[in-house]
């Protein structure tokens, strides 16, 4: 069914089909009806908002632009037609970029893009804070959008003006967001994930690069498949960030304080000690947050009060429990290697809980890096005999506890209840299971509540 309205802005024409009606897609009906352009919306799962996809697909001449839900793959028939048939697609971020840029919704806004494979949720997190308090000097408000949680579709609805968008954005979302340019972007770093969707590792890695579109490319120079996107997609004038000390141009770490080099001279911004999560990857995002913060105007003063006082999202290195000289550490959020392997550097004596789907990531890598540091290690989940296979080969001398258990509880419990009884003082007991958690869990966050839950009552665990 369409839905009819009056007047429409003049860079939109005719009908707009919405493929989805998730999350994304609900926030661009709402941003529709605002403007007072017609649509329909397609979706197998929800037909009361509009047609199935197989009917659309038989009506696209009806329709001048389609606008799809960033998961939505670029293979989808309905995608697939549409292009055929001439018609354009975007995400929904890019309908909402193209908008604000026009105006639709008053002055553009400033767009400040977080990218990259791990980091992005706490980077945005960061950098939304050294905004607040920046714009506690400005008047301008910021706001984290994007995968963080709040559609920047409804983020340009918002009854009080959004004036800066931290938006956190998927390598799904920056596909479909050809045109988009933004004030200020950063590429965390990059590792093979999402190969199924994008095809290839170098369709990924190209759709990551939008974020260094803009006239502030910030860039995690550590890693060496950022370097090469940077090579590729010939972006000169890049801020970089790294662990070491920093060169001209780049920020990074003296006498353990964050340093900005982008000056005349050094300019020290916040201690390291102190910053959430602890350990190198919560350090890099904040040296990433604190290079787009400055090129934005935020003074060291900015960026120190919003590290002091931030807090980290949960399931993403916090500690949660300790215990008999044991530290126990939720990092459910490390759904792949490059997450994982984060999450193990700098720990020793590690009983290392992993497992889930791996989504064809290659898990033989983490282990050769991290064997040395890892006391045991308990597995759960759908390619749990694959890890213990690389683990056979490659750190046979490490115990390794499998879980058969399908139950999501009883499977916690159980590796948990183990751990529990492998570990001696000085040892940390870390979820990161490298995978991702929908073999078994709702979600990653139910997969750390169920972990926090039994930690902390270790020993009635049976």
């Amino acid at each position: 069914m369409a839905h009819r309205h009056g007047s429409e802005p003049a860079m939109i024409t005719g009908t707009v089909l919405i493929a989805g009606a998730g999350v994304s897609g609900r926030g661009i009906v709402r941003l529709l009806e605002r403007l007072g352009v017609d649509f329909t919306v397609a979706d197998d799962n929800n037909l009361s908002t509009g047609v199935t996809v197989a009917e659309a697909r038989t009506v696209l001449s009806r329709f001048s632009l389609v606008v799809t839900s960033p998961g939505w793959r670029p293979d989808n028939p309905l995608l697939v037609d549409a292009a055929a048939a001439g018609l354009e697609v975007i995400g929904d971020v890019e309908l909402a970029y193209r908008l604000d840029r026009a105006g639709a919704f008053g002055p553009p806004r400033t767009w400040l893009v977080v990218t990259g494979t791990n980091g992005k949720t706490t980077t945005t997190a960061m950098l939304a804070a050294m905004m607040a308090q920046l714009g506690q000097d400005t008047g301008l408000r910021a706001r984290a959008v994007g995968n963080i949680g709040v559609a920047v579709a409804d983020a340009l609805l918002d009854e009080q003006r959004v004036d800066v968008l931290v938006a956190e954005l998927s390598s799904f979302q920056l596909h479909w967001s050809k045109e988009l340019i933004p004030d200020a972007g950063v590429l965390l770093n990059l590792a093979e994930d999402h190969i199924d969707w994008h095809g290839s590792f170098t369709s990924y890695a190209d759709a990551k690069g939008r974020a260094l579109s803009g006239s502030v490319a910030v860039a995690g120079v550590d890693d060496p498949v950022v370097r090469a996107v940077l090579a590729r997609a010939d972006v000169d004038n890049h801020i970089g960030f790294t662990l070491a000390e920093p060169g001209v141009g780049q920020f990074g770490l003296i006498g353990g304080q964050l340093v900005d080099n982008t000056g005349d001279a050094p300019v020290i911004l916040a201690p390291v000690a102190g910053i959430q999560p602890a350990g190198p990857a919560g350090v890099l995002d904040a040296l990433a947050a604190a290079a787009i913060a400055r090129s934005q105007g935020a003074t060291p003063e900015h960026i120190a009060a919003a590290l002091a006082a931030f807090q980290v999202d949960g399931h993403r290195g916090q500690i949660i429990a300790e215990t008999g000289g044991v530290t126990w550490v939720d990092n459910s959020k490390a759904t792949n290697p490059h997450a994982a392997d984060a999450a193990l550097a700098g720990l020793d004596n590690v009983i290392w809980l992993a497992g889930g789907q791996l989504k064809g990531a290659d898990i033989v890598p983490l282990i050769r890096s991290h064997a040395h540091r890892l006391k045991a290690v308990g597995l759960l989940g759908a390619d749990a005999p694959r890890i213990a296979a690389a683990m056979a080969e490659h750190a046979p001398h490490v115990p390794v506890h499998h879980t058969t258990r399908t139950d999501p509880e009883q499977a916690i419990a159980e590796l948990v209840g183990w751990a529990a009884d492998t570990a001696g003082a000085g040892d940390t007991v870390l979820l990161a299971p490298a995978a991702a958690s929908l073999d078994m869990f709702t979600g990653m966050a139910q997969r750390g509540d169920l972990f926090a839950a039994a930690a902390n009552q270790p020993r009635e665990i049976s």
